[in-house]
């Protein structure tokens, strides 16, 4: 698990770096920083929807993932659970910048792809890409949101990790038509936690994140019945 190890280490000292220049930058400062950060992450969830959308085989998929995710996840209150729990360390916005950075750095080709190559062949290429541009990423997070982005390398540990694990039995399903659907929604709730650091919309993104397990049933199903 070298890869995810270095991916996760490489969050919590970009966190850090950031943490430490966020004393340094004044308040208006840091309001500049929060809207480059939701602009940032609108552009990178429209691309990887851009990117991905023209290699769809199923273009209705998307719509009925976040349809079927987001009423799952309001149900559940995944949004309000979260801000719950996040709001009790933390009187500043963190949950909008914590959201974002665990969406940025968990959905996405290299974090999910990458421990399954990690795992069977030892390669950590994808990881140690990813763990690079978590870095950059996180660091300017943190910059914005504080030391508290930190705990995105929790969460990305635990889920490369459990797909470390599954490695040998989730291999046969990473299809590329699998990785192009969950790009577009993953990309689609990229770009709804970048339009809530925006002040735009707040669409409750976390209470979408089950629709990124849609397109996985849906392809499961098909392998069960073909």
């Amino acid at each position: 698990m070298i890869g995810t190890i270095v991916n996760t280490i490489c969050i919590l000292v970009g966190s850090a770096v950031g943490s430490y220049l966020k004393k340094g930058i004044k308040e208006e400062y840091q309001s500049s920083l929060f809207t480059a950060m939701g602009f940032s992450a609108a552009v990178l969830g429209i691309n990887a929807v851009v990117q991905n959308m023209p290699n769809s085989e199923y273009p209705v998929l998307f719509i009925v993932s976040l349809a079927i995710g987001g009423l799952f996840g309001t149900i559940l209150d995944l949004d309000g659970k979260f801000q719950l729990i996040v709001n009790r360390y933390s009187k500043s916005d963190l949950s909008k910048g914590l959201s974002t950075a665990i969406l940025l750095f968990c959905v996405g080709t290299l974090s999910i792809l990458g421990p399954v190559e990690s795992a069977l062949y030892n390669n950590h290429t994808y990881l140690f890409t990813n763990a690079t541009l978590d870095l950059v990423t996180s660091m300017a997070l943190a910059a914005t949101y504080g030391i508290g982005i930190a705990f995105a390398a929790v969460v990305l540990f635990v889920w490369q990790g459990t797909i470390y694990l599954c490695a040998k039995y989730i291999e046969p399903f990473l299809t590329a038509e699998l990785m192009t659907e969950v790009s577009i929604v993953g990309g689609i709730l990229i770009l709804s936690s970048g339009l809530a650091i925006l002040g735009i919309k707040d669409s409750k993104s976390l209470n979408m994140l089950p629709a990124l397990f849609v397109p996985v049933l849906w392809f499961v199903g098909l392998s069960l019945f073909n």
